[in-house]
C-alpha cells in the first residue's frame, strides 16, 4: 500500500493571478487563512508561489534601509520594492504530480525546505496543494491494517514464510515481531520490509535465528589450529 499525493492533497486551492497586487494578496491570505498562494499565468499554469516570507521583505524595508541591514539575496531586495505577484513570488514553484507517493512528497519537502508542494498535471496546470499535515495523515492508519499488510504481503507473499511462525503486535504504529527465522539474512529482509510499510513508526526486533554457518565454520577451524612445538 502506497498512498499517493492525489489521495491526500487539498483540491480546493486559492490561487493568485500574476497581476494581483500586494494588498489583494494579503487580503486573500488573511481571509482564506493560508500562508502561501500558487501564482498562475494567463493560461492557468503555475509559474511560482507567493508566501508570507516573500511579503515580509516589504515590511522589513518599511521606513527605508536600516543602518547595518543587509539583504542576504538580491531577490529579497527586489521583493521589498515589488507590488505585483509576478515580482513578489518565488519561482519556479516546487511542484509534484498527483501520482507521486506521499513518501516522495515528504522527501521533496525536506530536501527543498518547503512546507507545501503545488500539485500539477503534466502541463503545469494546478490540481491542488499537499502540505506537511497532509503527508502526515498516513499515520492515521489503523494498527490492524498495518498488521494485515505485514502478514499477508511480507511474511506470506514476499518472503514465502509460514505466518503462524511469527507473532506480530502493532500498537500506535510500532511493530513488534517475534518468531524463528531460518537465518539472519531472512530476519534482516523481514525487518527492512516492515520498516517500509506505510504508517510504521518503529520496529522492535524480537526475532531469533540459528548462528550463521560461516561463523560456525570459522569457530571450528579456529579450534583446530595448533601451535607447533619448538
Amino acid at each position: 500500500m502506497s498512498t499517493t499525493v492525489g489521495e491526500v492533497m487539498t483540491c480546493q486551492v486559492i490561487a493568485a493571478r500574476e497581476e494581483a497586487d500586494f494588498k489583494e494578496i494579503v487580503a486573500v491570505m488573511r481571509h482564506g487563512h493560508v500562508s502561501a498562494l500558487p501564482v498562475l499565468d494567463s493560461e492557468n499554469r503555475v509559474i511560482g508561489v507567493v508566501s508570507e516570507a516573500d511579503l515580509l521583505a516589504k515590511e522589513a524595508m518599511a521606513g527605508g534601509q536600516q543602518p547595518g541591514l543587509h539583504w542576504p539575496h538580491r531577490a529579497d531586495e527586489r521583493k521589498a520594492s515589488a507590488v505585483l505577484a509576478r515580482d513578489l513570488m518565488t519561482r519556479p514553484a516546487v511542484t509534484i504530480g498527483p501520482n507521486a507517493t506521499v513518501v516522495h512528497a515528504a522527501r521533496t519537502m525536506r530536501a527543498r525546505r518547503v512546507k507545501r508542494l503545488v500539485v500539477t498535471d503534466e502541463t503545469s496546470h494546478l490540481l491542488g496543494i499537499v502540505s506537511r499535515i497532509d503527508v502526515l495523515s498516513v499515520y492515521d492508519r489503523d494498527d490492524d491494517d498495518i498488521r494485515d499488510e505485514i502478514m499477508d504481503n511480507i511474511i506470506s507473499s514476499d518472503c514465502a514464510l509460514n505466518p503462524d511462525a511469527f507473532e506480530i503486535l502493532v500498537r500506535c504504529g510500532i511493530v513488534t515481531i517475534a518468531g524463528q527465522a531460518e537465518s539472519k539474512a531472512v530476519a534482516d529482509q523481514i525487518l527492512e520490509a516492515i520498516r517500509h510499510v506505510e504508517a510504521v513508526v518503529d520496529v522492535r526486533d524480537r526475532l531469533s535465528y540459528p548462528p550463521d554457518d560461516a561463523a560456525r565454520r570459522a569457530k571450528i577451524v579456529s579450534f583446530n589450529i595448533s601451535t607447533p612445538k619448538g
